[in-house]
């Protein structure tokens, strides 16, 4: 706890509570403003049903708080998880024990032998593969015309190059998706039904799945290699280090779900963004090419996709005038951060000429830094660059019907005209 006050949760503001993140954005943010005026608030956890209720966390929304939270991974640890606010029950880890939630020495060894696939020379390999598919969804949604732009466009990218990357046949793709969206599913009763027993079932069901499907492709690529991501894992040796099938089918659990996620749902924010404000669509489209880096990072910004992270405090630690107790669990609450006005000028803004901008969209700085940013980035611009070359009119026909999670800033459906 902190040093000399517990500071409570304003009255009116629950981050454990689903009102609060299904409420609007605006509402969201003057919340995280008032938020940023006082000390890290310390909030009860949220219910999580037959997963007992653990100690509660302070919520960390000022930028600086962050950053320096995500530079320091020995007091600020990912174990034992940095995607639930609870202490998640033992078999989730089979599944679920990514690097993500994990601290060196183990999240080195994993993320020197996993790194290899997202090098540049294997990025620049991928352009053509992204290219390519961004060109046949295009072709795709023209034919269809207007649509649903979350299944019919933005979710199609990274699901096929994710696949692609790993050498997942055609046959299975659909499967992939699915249980990608149980995985990402949050709170949301569409994907996890209506009582925390059916979603704990299915959640753990989705990763049983996906867990599987890599077992199976890596049995086959250690003995039949091929040209892709699955064996070179399967086989790699790196100073005598390998991958055993659980890390694989975790690593795979964990590249399906956050490839697909950030470029998925940075995606689809552009589309109602540039709806909402049609000067940047007009600047973007005057030059495509010179704003697009720009344009891209304030998408992820002024989007941010993932709201927040956990860390646990591993030991008795004062940063930026607060003191923590080593047990203490905190959230990096990104969405906030990415609105700090003490970083940002006029951080409300939508502005694709925002320099510098030093989000926090991919994570904070440090050894979690996401591993594909530089993959989600090109994504994004290439659907893009070829919906401004070939439909340059495209625009939301109707407001987005938003994912309800507190950890994802997801779009479910968002309909499209042109």
């Amino acid at each position: 706890m902190l040093s000399t006050t517990h500071p409570a949760e304003p009255a009116d503001i629950d981050l454990s509570s689903m009102r609060f993140w299904s409420a609007p954005q605006h509402e969201r943010n003057a919340a995280f403003a008032r938020l940023r005026e006082r000390p890290p608030v310390f909030f009860a956890e949220p219910d999580a049903g037959p997963v007992p209720a653990g100690p509660g966390y302070y919520a960390l929304v000022r930028h600086a708080d962050v950053t320096e939270a995500s530079r320091n991974p020995e007091v600020f640890a990912s174990e034992p998880s940095a995607i639930s606010i609870p202490d998640m029950p033992a078999e989730f880890a089979e599944y679920f024990g990514s690097m993500i939630n994990m601290d060196d020495p183990r999240h080195a060894r994993l993320r020197r032998i996993v790194s290899r696939g997202f090098t540049p020379r294997m990025l620049a390999r991928l352009e053509d593969d992204v290219r390519r598919q961004a060109e046949l969804i295009v072709d795709d949604l023209l034919e269809k015309g207007p649509c649903d732009f979350v299944s019919e466009v933005a979710a199609r990218l990274p699901l096929a190059i994710i696949c692609d990357m790993m050498g997942i046949p055609e046959s299975r793709r659909s499967m992939v998706f699915e249980n990608s969206n149980v995985v990402l599913a949050g709170n949301d009763p569409d994907y996890l039904g209506d009582d925390a027993e059916t979603a704990m079932a299915r959640l753990l069901n989705a990763g049983a799945e996906l867990s599987g499907l890599l077992g199976e492709l890596a049995e086959l690529r250690r003995r039949e290699p091929a040209e892709d991501l699955t064996t070179a894992l399967a086989n790699a040796n790196i100073d005598g280090e390998s991958l055993t099938d659980q890390e694989l089918g975790s690593f795979f659990i964990l590249l399906a779900v956050a490839g697909n996620e950030t470029t998925r749902n940075g995606i689809s924010h552009a589309l109602t963004l540039l709806t909402e404000h049609p000067d940047q669509r007009a600047l973007w489209w005057s030059d495509f090419e010179a704003h697009a880096p720009a344009a891209v990072e304030e998408v992820v910004r002024y989007a941010s996709p993932v709201n927040w992270m956990r860390r646990t405090v591993t030991r008795d630690h004062e940063m930026n005038g607060a003191r923590y107790r080593a047990g203490d669990k905190v959230l990096l609450i990104y969405s906030a951060a990415n609105r700090d006005p003490e970083v940002f000028t006029d951080p409300d803004r939508f502005d694709i000429t925002r320099s510098p901008n030093p989000h926090v969209g991919f994570g904070g700085p440090g050894p979690h830094f996401c591993l594909g940013a530089h993959l989600a980035r090109r994504e994004i611009t290439a659907m893009w660059r070829e919906l401004h070359r070939r439909v340059p009119s495209v625009h939301a026909a109707g407001p987005p019907e938003r994912l309800l999670s507190s950890f994802v800033n997801g779009i479910k459906e968002l309909p499209c005209a042109f």
